[in-house]
């Protein structure tokens, strides 16, 4: 639960109101209107107007409702290193934001999960890189969305929990497309001028952002504010397993493999896998991901740890996995482990040590991997033929 009253430095910075009101705006600057992010705008109005053009947009061009998203997240964040005055570098991008030091020791291992899900899926929308999504999954990440909305008013103690309101299910239109098609040039028009607004707004925000000074906050008032993000994020409920499920999933997709989103297992991925030939007691164990070859033989395990945790830790875990599926059909898979989205691959049959990566290897370097693998055993078997 969370505590009755916010700790003091954990009140809003009255000396940096870091929202469009406060630059003079007030509520003629509504620009959009949406369903599920109304109560954002008494604190911050720019969030609500942009999640209403994500709402929006949801129906008809999810590259732009994703990336709109991805400047809500933008915002958000920022919202927070102005609440905490935490110190930040001119014109750093959300990326950058999302790494430093002081906002991670102030933000939930879930809440993180959340921010780069949204960030990946809209930097792909924003690039032309986006693989087909369903429209439910979008949705799911307009709600996801909606829960970091909730937690950034709960944990800077602008709300309380059972203020906010639940998630209102958007439906598709149920115009005709031929009544969508006539519809669309003057709502087009609209949507240009509040478009233009919106910028208008953000800029003017960026402006009294930098102009802004921060103080960096003491190390016990960092761990304060920690407490109360993360109690902020309990009492949402938040599921950091599933987020950074979502997060492993979309990062397997970008790579090019086939996941399955409701947690089943297909001819390329394979989700929870059983395995034997484990230290356990039953020496059975269940592998988070292994990517199987056409062959149907396994070319990679992938462990997935907590987000609060070194990814590290899935290091003897994710070895543990291989030797079983070695021993089982013959072919040892190279290992990835990580913690959403720090990733590292461990080729130990090519006695290659550990090492970080952007992003999951495809199906076809996979293939490769194994195909040198296999030349190199072939080459040392002809040099030094076994008696």
């Amino acid at each position: 639960m969370m505590d009755e009253e916010a700790p003091a430095q954990n009140t809003p910075r009255k000396d940096l109101s870091f929202r469009v009101g406060a630059l003079g705006c007030g509520e003629e600057a509504t620009v959009m209107n949406s369903q599920n992010f109304e109560f954002l705008r008494p604190h911050f109005p720019e969030l609500a107007d942009l999640a209403g053009f994500a709402e929006i947009y949801a129906e008809s061009d999810q590259e732009s409702s994703l990336v709109k998203l991805r400047t809500f997240n933008e915002f958000l964040v920022k919202a927070v290193f102005a609440h905490h005055k935490l110190p930040v570098v001119f014109k750093s991008n959300l990326n950058d934001l999302l790494h430093d030091d002081s906002f991670q020791e102030i933000t939930p291992a879930v809440v993180l999960d959340k921010i780069h899900l949204i960030r990946i899926k809209g930097n792909h929308a924003a690039h032309g890189t986006l693989h087909e999504m369903s429209h439910p999954e979008l949705l799911g990440i307009l709600q996801d969305a909606q829960g970091l909305a909730k937690w950034l008013l709960l944990s800077t103690g602008l709300a309380k929990a059972q203020d906010l309101p639940a998630w209102i299910e958007l439906k598709a239109a149920g115009e005709s497309k031929g009544d969508l098609k006539r519809q669309k040039k003057a709502a087009l028009q609209k949507l240009e001028a509040q478009e233009a607004l919106m910028k208008k707004l953000l800029a003017d925000l960026e402006e009294a952002r930098a102009k802004a000074e921060s103080v960096e906050s003491t190390k016990e008032e960092k761990d304060l504010v920690l407490k109360q993000a993360q109690q902020a994020a309990s009492a949402l409920e938040f599921s950091e397993a599933e987020t950074r499920k979502k997060l492993i999933d979309t990062q397997l997709v970008d790579a090019g493999w086939k996941v399955s989103p409701d947690g089943k297992s297909n001819e390329e991925v394979g989700q929870e896998v059983p395995v034997l030939h484990q230290p356990t007691a039953s020496g059975k164990g269940a592998i988070d991901y292994v990517l199987y070859g056409e062959n149907g033989k396994p070319l990679a395990v992938v462990e997935a740890k907590k987000t609060a945790e070194d990814s590290a830790k899935g290091k003897m875990q994710a070895k543990y996995y291989a030797d079983g599926l070695e021993k089982e059909t013959g072919q040892r898979p190279v290992i990835f482990y990580t913690n959403g989205f720090e990733i590292m691959i461990w080729n130990d049959a090519k006695k290659e040590p550990p090492r970080s990566l952007f992003g999951f290897y495809s199906r076809d370097s996979l293939e490769y991997d194994l195909f040198q693998r296999e030349q190199r055993e072939e080459k040392l078997t002809s040099l030094y033929p076994l008696e």
